[in-house]
């Protein structure tokens, strides 16, 4: 099935998620003429709302959070919008929801921003209504279950009315320009892909940090933690990216078909491989901030920090540590892939030091790409040649001016209307990741591992440093 969807059907629309990115993402598209003139957009929800209540609701969340000059054409994008009142647990419910929908139901798009013990009522619900015909594809928000098991009954649930053609499993991560220019950089340029294994590189950093703690979220995290938040999904994903073979074509069943071999051939961690951490009261940026267990109310053994090194056991990677960490509360908020190249074989500037080169893949707060490279210092060099290291940096706004900085969810809806799978995750990598990450718990399990402390502010207990230091390595920072 390759037909562009006429409708586009969303399913907690009035949630804080269509608030900040999905109504603001469709707006943006429709001010860059990317959307179909004759496509609708419907929303649904819990909520009693009419047609004309739903668009002032929009227009509110648009406004808040799209910047003035992406809201052109806001009344005609305003006027796509319709709404229908449901609760997905009531079967009966849909038989409306399709009236709504009468002569609309052959090229539909249907996004699930709902919670994940609702899909199998709402696939079921979709089903008897006639709206899960050959003609409709379903887009999926994570979380997709809490471990491997709980995983598979959601993707039965849905695969009981979509097949695997029709199924859109969202990582946002996916979605944003630098995660997808890891793909160019790596495949379009001469210089990097013969260097691109354990010759040529040494290890590899993947850091996603957050300032924030759990706020709003603190029931739910504390169920989750950073290892089924974090690492499951946008880590490994990354991971995966940033260690696969070149697909035979940019289409999605071969750049999918190469994401799920890296993560199968991901090594089981061994003993002393990770380290978990919970934050206590401290300061980030200049401001107190509580504990974990303050924010909760309770004990909790759930851990806020995860590092992780890890190994892809193959012949491109075999002996190069991938060292990963995420948590919350620390120092600054940023997410950011390094490779670091291995030292010269030979150095053969007497009385100096050369660092080794290092590539530093900037994903957010900011966009960039910087090439750390050797050079010499002006001057004389009477006593020998002085080097530095000079690091040539690719801004994405600068390097491509005029282009507009883009929300991830705006590729994304738009691959889902367009029915192309490519930035999305494919059931075997879902299964593959969750395998890979319920194993580290089961160890936790067995060696009764506890979350360190480390106070809010910090870079997270000092097990993690300790963790990469004994390899001679040091995080970016």
């Amino acid at each position: 099935m390759t037909s562009k969807a006429d409708t586009l059907l969303l399913f907690g629309a009035t949630g804080d998620l269509s608030q900040r990115m999905l109504l603001p993402s469709l707006c943006a598209l429709h001010a860059d003429g990317l959307l179909d003139p004759k496509l609708q957009i419907l929303g649904t929800a819990r909520s009693q709302m009419t047609d004309a209540e739903f668009r002032n609701f929009a227009r509110a969340a648009v406004e808040k959070f799209l910047p003035k000059q992406r809201r052109g054409g806001m009344a005609d994008f305003l006027n796509r919008l319709h709404y229908q009142q449901l609760d997905v647990t009531q079967a009966d419910g849909y038989a409306d929801l399709a009236t709504k929908l009468a002569g609309r139901t052959e090229r539909l798009a249907i996004f699930l921003s709902t919670a994940p013990k609702l899909f199998e009522p709402t696939i079921r619900g979709l089903e008897k209504a006639g709206l899960a015909g050959e003609g409709a594809r379903i887009g999926l928000e994570k979380p997709l279950g809490l471990d491997l098991a709980s995983s598979c009954e959601i993707n039965d649930a849905v695969a009981i009315a979509f097949p695997e053609n029709r199924i859109f499993r969202i990582d946002h991560y996916l979605g944003k320009e630098t995660v997808q220019n890891l793909l160019a950089l790596r495949f379009a340029n001469v210089m990097f892909e013969p260097l691109w294994n354990a010759t040529h590189i040494d290890h590899v950093q993947i850091t996603v940090a957050e300032t924030v703690g759990v706020e709003q979220r603190a029931e739910f995290y504390d169920q989750t933690g950073a290892l089924r938040d974090m690492v499951q999904n946008h880590m490994l994903q990354l991971l995966s990216l940033v260690a696969m073979e070149p697909p035979t074509h940019m289409e999605a069943e071969a750049v999918r078909d190469e994401k799920v071999k890296v993560l199968r051939a991901l090594r089981p961690l061994a003993a002393g491989e990770s380290v978990t951490g919970q934050y206590r009261a401290g300061a980030v940026d200049g401001k107190i901030v509580p504990g974990y267990d303050e924010e909760l109310g309770r004990d909790s053994q759930t851990e806020t920090f995860v590092a992780l090194k890890a190994h892809v056991d193959n012949w491109r990677w075999k002996g190069v540590p991938f060292y990963l960490r995420t948590g919350k509360r620390l120092p600054e908020r940023v997410t950011e892939i390094l490779v670091q190249f291995r030292p010269v074989p030979h150095l053969i500037f007497s009385g100096t030091r050369a660092k080794p080169n290092a590539l530093l893949i900037g994903i957010q707060p900011e966009e960039n790409i910087t090439l750390s490279l050797m050079a010499k210092v002006p001057g004389l060099d009477r006593e020998g040649m002085s080097l530095r290291e000079v690091p040539l940096d690719i801004d994405m706004p600068d390097a491509f001016s005029g282009k507009e900085r883009r929300i991830a969810y705006e590729r994304l809806i738009l691959d889902l209307i367009d029915c192309d799978q490519t930035l999305f995750v494919r059931r075997d990598e879902v299964e593959a990741q969750w395998a890979w990450v319920d194993a580290i718990r089961e160890q936790w399990a067995k060696e009764g591992l506890e979350p360190k402390p480390y106070s809010a502010g910090s870079w997270g207990p000092s097990a993690a440093i300790a963790l990469a230091e004994r390899d001679g390595v040091s995080w970016h920072e």
